[in-house]
């Protein structure tokens, strides 16, 4: 339910799960921070997921058993944020819930038309994951992530990159040629300039 493809340095994960709208489990999101923990000597990373939903978040049986709380999602997260190449999020279509954590720990956000974006934890009754409040700030400002967490409010892809959510809107047929155009510079420089450039605008 994710598959890794390796080539010429760009590792693209893509989440596999589109009759439960790429829901995540335990074993899915450990398979997910293990991979990222492993990247370190990737030039550039790009996660993805097939169908017309990215993720839905957490597979509701199991938040309701404790997975909503776990900190498999900070681990995850975290991976991601450290690792010294470059990381997109190629949205192929709605982000909700906890999945919201692996974009906003990428580089670079960019989505279809078409994708949706909402967080509705309160609304159940769990607070988000620590990190995932701070990074959705420092990208759109407090009062906009407000506006999503405790509003609730489902916004569209139109209005994620207005907000600056997202980066760039692209076709669903262009998505993945896109993120990986995005990679070329990446790819054909020195990997201490691209962690240099990468270090520079923490």
């Amino acid at each position: 339910m994710i598959d890794l493809a390796k080539l010429n340095g760009i590792w693209t994960i893509t989440i596999n799960r589109p009759e439960k709208a790429n829901s995540l489990t335990l074993e899915m999101l450990t398979e997910l921070a293990l991979i990222a923990e492993s990247a370190g000597d990737a030039k550039a990373v790009i996660i993805t997921g097939v169908g017309k939903v990215f993720s839905a978040g957490a597979d509701l049986d199991q938040a309701r058993a404790g997975l909503a709380v776990s900190d498999i999602w900070e681990r995850l997260s975290g991976a991601i944020e450290n690792l010294p190449c470059l990381t997109i999020a190629a949205l192929n279509g709605t982000l909700a819930g906890g999945a919201t954590g692996m974009a906003l720990a990428c580089d670079i956000r960019i989505a279809v038309p078409t994708a949706k974006f909402f967080y509705p934890v309160m609304k159940m009754g769990f607070l988000p994951q620590p990190s995932d409040p701070t990074r959705m700030t420092a990208l759109i400002g407090p009062a906009r992530t407000k506006f999503i967490l405790m509003g609730g409010q489902k916004i569209t892809a139109s209005e994620a990159l207005d907000f600056g959510l997202v980066e760039w809107l692209v076709e669903p047929e262009e998505l993945m040629d896109c993120a990986n155009d995005l990679c070329h510079d990446v790819m054909n420089a020195s990997p201490e300039i691209a962690q240099g450039i990468k270090a520079m605008c923490r």
